[in-house]
């Protein structure tokens, strides 16, 4: 619907003086309103109040019609010169399959390359808003491969269960350097190293859960060995030997846990 005009002309000014501007620039004074429209009617123009916040209101003697004509050419030309910003957006789910991610990629691709900004977000459900690592790599890979035609103008940032990046073209796609670009592709690297990774988090897991391995045998303590009673002849006395093994046993016992019994096969 288009804007209403509150310009007043001729018989819709109503007070009671007015300063006039006649056709061709000149001033010709403040006027009574009914002098100043006898004016305009005998140059066979419009009176037009231009200033009606002046006191009194300013009008001109012209043609009205040509003048908005002229308005509208100007407001044409002013709104040509701006510089008209489209904000696309692309979602992400955090686990997404790579041909999709591709399709993806290409969409927010093409959007650069019109010179576009577009907001990339990745979506969460349940209990993956628990590992934002997941969509921080998504929207890391996409920023590498978009390097040449994409630049980052707002980090990755989670909100509730969206975690939205917004990437705007480059200044080789603006200044027209780049008219043409493949999608760059790291899912190769990206899977190595993903598989290297699961490697050693597997090879962590084997080492937990081996058993501990069983400690040394001990040797009874020197104390115990001094206590021994060794007759001239080099004999040891029953009642000693008996008590010194005795107290080895117990001190080995205390070390060494006891091995498990091994079941019998059955036949």
């Amino acid at each position: 619907m288009p804007d209403r005009d509150t310009t007043r002309i001729n018989e819709k000014i109503r007070v009671a003086e007015v300063r006039v501007i006649d056709d061709e620039g000149g001033q010709v004074g403040i006027l009574k309103i009914e002098d100043a429209l006898k004016l305009a009617v005998e140059k066979g123009l419009d009176l037009v109040e231009v200033a009606p916040e002046a006191s009194p209101p300013v009008c001109r003697i012209l043609d009205y019609s040509k003048y908005k004509y002229e308005l509208a050419q100007k407001a044409k030309a002013a709104k040509k010169g701006q510089k008209q910003i489209t904000i696309r957006e692309i979602k992400f789910r955090p686990k997404i399959a790579e041909h999709d991610y591709a399709t993806k990629k290409g969409h927010v691709t093409r959007f650069l390359m019109h010179k576009d900004k577009v907001k990339v977000t990745i979506m969460f459900r349940g209990r993956e808003v628990t590992h934002p690592e997941l969509g921080r790599a998504i929207l890391a890979r996409l920023t590498r491969e978009l390097e040449p035609v994409g630049t980052v103008e707002q980090r990755p940032n989670l909100d509730g269960r969206n975690m939205t990046m917004v990437l705007g073209p480059s200044k080789e796609v603006i200044s027209g350097e780049i008219t043409e670009f493949e999608p760059l592709d790291f899912s190769a690297e990206i899977a190595a190293a993903q598989a290297e990774a699961d490697a050693e988090a597997f090879a962590r897991s084997i080492a937990a859960s081996a058993p501990p391995p069983r400690p040394a045998a001990v040797a009874p303590p020197a104390e115990i060995v001094e206590e021994v009673a060794i007759e001239g002849d080099g004999s040891v006395e029953p009642e000693v030997a008996e008590a010194v093994v005795d107290e080895v046993v117990e001190v080995v016992a205390e070390v060494v846990p006891e091995a498990p019994a091994e079941t019998p096969e059955a036949s």
